[in-house]
């Protein structure tokens, strides 16, 4: 029987935190069982539901792969020549699926270019893999689905630890919240480990200059 891949990532936008970025792997004849607990997109369910289906993922898959990017790593890219968001994603993406070697794979594609962003992928995997990339995957494909709940879940869980770490609440960590910014103005210099320093939001509050557009595909 197949094994399929369902890969998403949660926590691109946020000026505080890390990016989390799931694989989960299923085989085909127990992918029924995603659509049974009621999987969809993590952005359509609420978080006690997301907390729910977690577990139950857990439960059913056959492996399960989490990465947590942290925001050291996400400025160095952002802030690189020659790397960008997509391609961090894309790194880690392949890290997934080397590490799953999946027959399917369905993937959430943060690239305006799907087909460079796909050929890049299958450039650098171990096998060949049966692949779907496109946009919002995680609304269309269940796996995928499955894969964003336990990114959002994983990331929302590192926020807490973070809260509880410095015993200060900076809200939801996006910058356009309000509650955010005020955070930042406040507490750049006291807590620099927290943030995104690559960030426009982050550099309009430091002095320093704009940062590069997030959905900027570059050239390697």
């Amino acid at each position: 029987m197949a094994i399929l891949c369902g890969i998403d990532e949660a926590g691109r936008g946020p000026v505080i935190g890390p990016l989390v970025i799931a694989g989960v792997a299923i085989s085909e004849e127990k992918a029924a069982a995603l659509v049974s607990i009621g999987v969809k997109d993590s952005k359509m369910l609420s978080p006690k539901q997301r907390e729910r289906m977690f577990d139950q993922i857990y439960e059913i898959a056959d492996k399960i792969e989490v990465h947590i990017i942290q925001p050291e790593e996400i400025d160095s890219a952002v802030e690189s020549q020659n790397m960008n968001l997509n391609w961090l994603e894309a790194d880690y993406t392949i890290k997934i699926l080397n590490a799953i070697l999946p027959d399917k794979a369905f993937i959430d594609c943060p690239s305006n270019n799907i087909m460079a962003y796909q050929n890049y992928l299958v450039a650098k995997l171990k096998k060949h893999i049966e692949m779907k990339v496109a946009h919002k995957a995680d609304q269309t494909y269940p796996v995928a689905s499955a894969a964003s709940i336990i990114a959002k879940v994983t990331r929302d869980r590192e926020i807490e630890i973070l809260k509880q770490q410095i015993g200060e609440d900076f809200g939801s960590g996006y910058p356009s919240d309000p509650f955010t910014k005020a955070f930042i103005v406040k507490n750049h210099k006291k807590y620099p480990h927290l943030f995104r320093k690559s960030w426009e939001t982050y550099k309009a509050v430091a002095g320093l200059q704009k940062q590069k557009r997030l959905g900027e595909y570059g050239k390697k």
